[in-house]
């Protein structure tokens, strides 16, 4: 039962040793590495979400990969607001020919172009600006990366009650709660070597986007069940398909996007998401 419960944990490691450095040089370079790998990123989601929700249907993959490379590309071409624009006229594109296909048909069908688009135009808004750009995505990943890491191991060491048992039966109470602080510590430990100002208030923004996290997990979780289908995809040892393994990423990057410009009040997410 004991290596049962830890039985993934060695290939989940060994997954993130391979693609966790690979990120953060991407993250760390920016201009055409970083765009390359929102990218590749936005289109595995846009062809597992298809594959999933649309099968073997080109028209909606056509318009899912054109969101992909929309988030990804058109930013720094005709500025966030028409690559914004022209994300929202294909999702209506799509959600007509789905209805037009098949009005009583799951409502799944009508959320994937915000799904593939949406995050990669978060990413590239956070890492655009060129003193807080590395520094903002760097903190989210850390704050995704422990969010899921302590969820795992307390969710397997304490256990208790379950969060969602009838969508996802693995996730507990403990395990968020391992979530919202593992991810809370390692802000606080990133705002004082960073020399952060606000550190508390990270702290705490941490926490409530570990939640985030979790809820990223479950909104995947959902789908995949309604669908009747184990992963993602099979692309990531121990992970599944890649939506399997960005769930919380992706969602976790909207919102710290959305918090960036609220509080800066304008297009630099990044140092509205990390100035306090």
């Amino acid at each position: 039962m004991t290596s049962a419960k830890w039985g993934d944990l060695g290939v989940r490691t060994a997954s993130a040793v391979v693609l966790i450095p690979a990120v953060i040089a991407c993250a760390w370079f920016g201009g055409i590495w970083f765009k390359g790998f929102v990218l590749l990123l936005a289109g595995l989601i846009a062809h597992e979400w298809t594959a999933m929700v649309h099968p073997r249907n080109f028209t909606q993959y056509t318009l899912h990969m054109g969101a992909a490379l929309c988030g990804a590309v058109l930013p720094d071409l005709v500025g966030i607001g028409i690559a914004l624009l022209v994300i929202l006229g294909l999702a209506l594109v799509s959600i007509f020919m789905a209805r037009k296909e098949d009005p009583d048909s799951s409502k799944w069908r009508y959320f994937g172009i915000f799904y593939v688009g949406f995050p990669a135009l978060a990413f590239i808004l956070l890492r655009n600006d060129s003193h807080y750009g590395f520094a903002a995505i760097l903190w989210v990943f850390l704050v995704v990366w422990s969010a899921d890491t302590l969820a795992y191991f307390a969710g397997r060491i304490i256990g208790g009650p379950k969060l969602a048992p009838v969508i996802s039966p693995k996730k507990t109470w403990a395990g968020l709660g391992g979530a919202v602080a593992g991810s809370a510590l390692v802000s606080f430990i990133f705002a004082s070597v960073t020399q952060l100002n606000g550190i508390w208030t990270l702290a705490i923004l941490a926490g409530v986007l570990a939640v985030v996290e979790q809820a990223g997990d479950l909104f995947e979780s959902s789908l995949k069940r309604f669908h009747g289908v184990k992963d993602s995809g099979q692309l990531i040892p121990g992970h599944g398909g890649v939506i399997d393994r960005v769930d919380g990423l992706i969602a976790v990057a909207v919102a710290a996007a959305l918090i960036g410009v609220f509080h800066e009040q304008g297009a630099n997410a990044a140092r509205g998401l990390l100035r306090w």
